[in-house]
């Protein structure tokens, strides 16, 4: 199996290229400055420069791109919308690191996490510019892709447990009310996609 990490250098794709890499799977590491993985492979050149040849014949595509700064936000849909174009018609498949904020809390999928009271209002403009590329991503039946996003808790610095629990559309807590996943787990559970999973043109969600 062949796969490619874009911004392979932020801390969730280097964990996603990590766990993939562990297994055996031959991955090419695409970032705007030197490899910085465990990669096999590299790629150094910005996502927006990327074309069709340089996605070409990979098994999948993982977009870990990520912005945060208010000026920045825009280019949530615009780098989704690129690499969009690199794979249209192409049986590669783009797997998203998500948001959890455009998760539904009522199974009408009228209400997302956050349009309920309690969520921080720092973080809405970044889950309105991820919510709406969403938006664009689910028109797109020319693409293979499939959104993970993860729990409301999503830790940097949480443990390896080697263990998650996948869901939809829906956020979903454990027993005791939480929602939350380390950047690790997400990376096995982005990587068990990748290599097994079968949710095209779906959003999926996972959490401990």
């Amino acid at each position: 199996m062949r796969i490619a990490v874009v911004c392979a250098n932020g801390r969730v794709g280097s964990l996603i290229v990590k766990e993939a890499v562990s297994r055996g799977i031959d991955v090419t590491a695409i970032a705007r400055d030197a490899n910085k993985t465990v990669a096999q492979h590299s790629i150094e050149k910005d996502l927006f420069g990327l074309s069709k040849e340089d996605l070409a014949g990979y098994d999948a595509v993982i977009d870990a791109f990520g912005a945060w700064a208010p000026e920045t936000l825009h280019l949530h849909g615009e780098s989704l919308a690129h690499l969009c174009g690199c794979l249209s018609g192409s049986q590669t498949r783009l797997l998203v690191v998500g948001g959890a904020g455009s998760l539904y809390v009522d199974s009408e999928h009228t209400t997302q996490v956050a349009e309920t009271p309690g969520f921080p209002d720092e973080f809405k403009p970044l889950a309105k510019a991820m919510g709406e590329a969403l938006d664009e991503l689910r028109k797109r039946s020319d693409v293979r892709w499939t959104y993970l996003s993860p729990a409301g808790n999503f830790q940097a610095d949480g443990p390896r447990t080697g263990s998650y629990v996948l869901a939809g559309e829906e956020f979903t807590t454990d027993e005791n009310g939480a929602s939350a996943i380390s950047y690790a787990d997400y990376a096995i559970a982005m990587t068990d996609e990748a290599e097994h999973g079968d949710h095209v043109q779906e959003r999926i969600s996972v959490r401990w």
